[in-house]
């Protein structure tokens, strides 16, 4: 059964939206539950992981704008840093110009376990999937496409909404040119 949103006074439509953001939270949350059991019993941190994940859309950052970032002071920015940098998930180092000015980079360890975290999350949601119908998976398709689309929309009229130091382009938002499947999407 298809619903439709028609109503005069607009209480259909605000409805629905909430029931989407209940939904969508919920199912965030059940998944983010798994990935950070994974990463816990690897010891990183859901710290660590924003970190690691702001540095791998930024390349590098000042330790100023990486604790800008976090919300954090400099010290403790330097102390989250100093315990990354000795399980070899980030480096730091010096702007040659000015030594005052540190930089930090993911290190190739910290892309290994990005990598695994998506990995697992890719398993994990494709196990979800498989337990929708055909039927189920084309809607589901249809509606997250459509909502790719308005989060790439709204970035794009109000980027202050998506964070501190928002001047990296979203490749993961654009749409990709085929499915994982290898067809081609239709182009509206």
């Amino acid at each position: 059964m298809t619903k439709t949103i028609s109503s005069p006074d607009g209480a259909a439509r605000v409805a629905a939206i909430a029931g989407i953001v209940d939904q969508l939270n919920g199912a965030v949350r059940l998944l983010r539950c798994a990935a950070t059991g994974r990463m816990v019993t690897q010891g990183v941190s859901m710290t660590h992981l924003h970190v690691m994940w702001r540095l791998e859309e930024s390349g590098e950052l000042t330790m100023s704008r990486l604790a800008d970032y976090l919300d954090v002071s400099l010290s403790n920015a330097t102390g989250l840093v100093d315990r990354m940098e000795e399980r070899g998930l980030i480096e730091r180092s010096r702007v040659s110009g000015d030594r005052r000015v540190v930089l930090v980079r993911l290190t190739d360890a910290g892309r290994a376990i990005l990598d695994e975290v998506q990995l697992g999350k890719r398993d994990l949601i494709q196990t979800i999937l498989e337990r929708l119908d055909d039927r189920q998976l084309v809607r589901l398709e249809a509606a997250l496409r459509d909502l790719r689309g308005a989060v790439l929309a709204e970035e794009l009229a109000h980027p202050e909404r998506f964070g501190i130091d928002h001047d990296h382009p979203h490749q993961h938002l654009q749409e990709p040119a085929s499915r994982a499947d290898g067809r081609e999407y239709a182009t509206r």
